[in-house]
């Protein structure tokens, strides 16, 4: 049988058998996805992504002896990474917001989601992911902006290199906004403002706008 060229192929990464059938099941109904393998700790999951090659892994924060962060840092420092092949990873966490998780974006995560999101927005996260977006759940998202802040420390020097324009942009992203809500709210294009977003992660080196919401929780900006 030829295989669908179009199929998401993903890897689940869970300490908890149980919960990777569940979401085997889960995933194995959807039209456009395929379980390609499985791994109960991050030495399983390096071994189970170097034979699979997936588009997409799931990968649990909480595992020993290796846990789903250092397991990421390493997925994506491979020679494959380097190339621009590494899979793309999100997240599994049980915590609305969770510093571990956000360590993972750091070293090349998409994004997190807690562990008992419903379904279908676990789908709908692995699509947008592989079509090169990234993800934090609602609840996540919620619970990080009505958190504290991490404490004060000074500024990285690069922010201090944003225009005014683009500082006010990077504090709507770090809000959680869309670029149609960022366009309303600073009455700009939608045009301008994916402009502004790629000059912003340039000067910050950041990826992409799940690592905007990081960088300014964790230097207490942009809130």
């Amino acid at each position: 049988m030829t295989l669908n060229e179009n199929m998401i192929r993903v890897v689940l990464v869970d300490d908890q058998q149980l919960f990777r059938s569940g979401l085997a099941i889960i995933l194995g109904a959807q039209l456009d996805m395929e379980v390609v393998g499985q791994a109960a700790d991050g030495t399983e999951a390096l071994q189970t992504v170097a034979a699979t090659r997936p588009d997409v892994v799931l990968m649990d924060v909480q595992m020993t002896p290796m846990d789903g962060v250092e397991a990421t840092r390493r997925i994506f420092e491979t020679d494959s990474a380097k190339l621009g092949r590494a899979p793309k990873v999100i997240m599994l966490t049980t915590f609305d917001w969770d510093k571990h998780a956000a360590t993972a974006v750091r070293h090349g995560a998409s994004g997190f989601i807690l562990k008992d999101s419903t379904p279908e927005f676990v789908c709908a996260s692995i699509r947008a992911v592989h079509a090169g977006s990234s993800v934090i759940a609602p609840q996540n998202l919620a619970a990080l902006l009505e958190s504290e802040p991490e404490p004060a420390r000074e500024v990285p020097e690069n922010f201090a290199a944003l225009t005014d324009r683009e500082t006010e942009v990077f504090a709507a992203v770090a809000l959680g906004l869309t670029n149609q809500e960022i366009s309303g709210r600073l009455f700009l294009s939608e045009s301008t403002v994916k402009t502004h977003i790629g000059a912003i992660l340039r000067k910050l080196e950041l990826r992409d706008r799940v690592q905007i919401v990081v960088y300014s929780y964790e230097n207490g900006i942009g809130r």
